[in-house]
This record gives structure tokens, C-alpha cells and sequence, in this order.
């Protein structure tokens, strides 16, 4: 995805060789018109899946989420990090450890929202080593559902998160791949295999 390759090189900055920030387009500030092709990719590659549900985890997943569910006319889903007096009584959690903040998180998502025969797509912002990701298949499963595919708007391929998922049998779908974050430059899975 070109425009995304662009955003990544233009706006992204290097924090370290483990650490990509990009607050100014995904995380933080969000850019509209790329979440929107976001979506529409996302779509083109996983559209002949029957996708019932798109699920996702607060917050940084949301826009790519919601996009991408609407491109596909199905609903989003996020999984709830923080405590909701609202969102106590049947509800499917999973505990996930975040790479970006060093820190555990339960994550919930209420069962009536999701049905045996669902057939979901996960969709994050980044994959590391792919706790979310995992966290959020185990809730899919919980809930009788099928997880379809995992959409990836960035992965940091020098993590193990891509084997990881592949190896426990899902289909990875990322839009931009990351070789490597050395002396503050990013290098992209086919800049770096050429």
C-alpha cells in the first residue's frame, strides 16, 4: 500500500530499533482518507470470506476497524481495555500484553455481540508479537466464532508476532511490513530482501 509506505517514511519516527512512533496518521491524530483506503484494502484482500463481524482493540484499532466494517457493511466489535460499570455480567475477557506500553491488560468484549457461526476479521494497528492479535482470537473463540483473517495495518516483521500467528494457523494479512528500525531509519520486508 503506497500511501501507507509514504505515511511510514513522511510522519513515522524512529524511537529506537523497537519503536515506531506514528501519533500524526494512527495512533493519536488520525488521517481520515488514509484510514479509508486502509479499509478498502483490507476489504479487497479478505473479501471473499463471508466476514459477519470486524473486531478490534480499543483504541488505536478503531478507525482501521471501523473502515474497514464499513467498507464490508458488517459491524465493528472493540474489545474494552478499561473498566465499564456497564459491562459487568456476560462478557468474554482475555488477558494481552501490550509491547508499545509494557503493560498487561484484560480486555472484554460483551458475548451478545458476538455468535457461534460469526466468521470474524481482526483488524490492529500494529503486530509486535501478536498478544493482541492471539488475545483477540481467544475471545473469537470463546464465543463459538471463526476467526477469518488477521489485518495488520503495520507489522514490525522483525518481531515474531507474523510467524507466530501463521504457525497457530491463521491467515495474516499486513498492509505494510517492517524489516528492520536501524540508525533512525525504517527499511521495508522488500527493501531489505533485495
Amino acid at each position: 500500500m503506497q500511501l501507507l509506505r509514504q505515511k511510514v517514511l513522511n510522519e513515522g519516527i524512529v524511537l529506537s530499533n523497537q519503536v515506531l512512533k506514528v501519533d500524526s496518521f494512527l495512533n493519536h491524530q488520525m488521517d481520515p482518507v488514509l484510514m479509508k483506503e486502509v479499509g478498502k484494502e483490507f476489504t479487497r484482500r479478505f473479501e471473499d470470506q463471508q466476514i459477519t463481524r470486524v473486531l478490534t482493540i480499543e483504541s488505536s484499532g478503531i478507525a482501521p476497524g471501523i473502515m474497514t466494517a464499513l467498507e464490508l457493511n458488517v459491524p465493528l466489535i472493540f474489545a474494552r481495555k478499561q473498566k465499564s460499570l456497564t459491562l459487568r455480567e456476560d462478557i468474554l475477557v482475555e488477558k494481552v500484553y501490550s509491547f508499545t506500553k509494557q503493560e498487561s491488560n484484560e480486555i472484554t468484549v460483551a458475548k451478545k455481540f458476538m455468535k457461534p457461526g460469526d466468521r470474524v476479521l481482526i483488524i490492529d494497528d500494529f503486530l509486535a508479537n501478536g498478544e493482541a492479535a492471539f488475545g483477540l482470537a481467544r475471545i473469537v473463540e470463546k464465543a463459538g466464532a471463526e476467526v477469518v483473517g488477521i489485518g495488520i495495518v503495520i507489522e514490525k516483521s522483525f518481531q515474531p508476532g507474523r510467524r507466530l500467528l501463521l504457525e497457530a494457523g491463521y491467515r495474516v494479512e499486513s498492509l505494510v511490513r517492517i524489516a528492520a528500525l536501524d540508525d533512525g531509519q525504517v527499511t521495508f520486508v522488500e527493501d531489505h530482501e533485495v
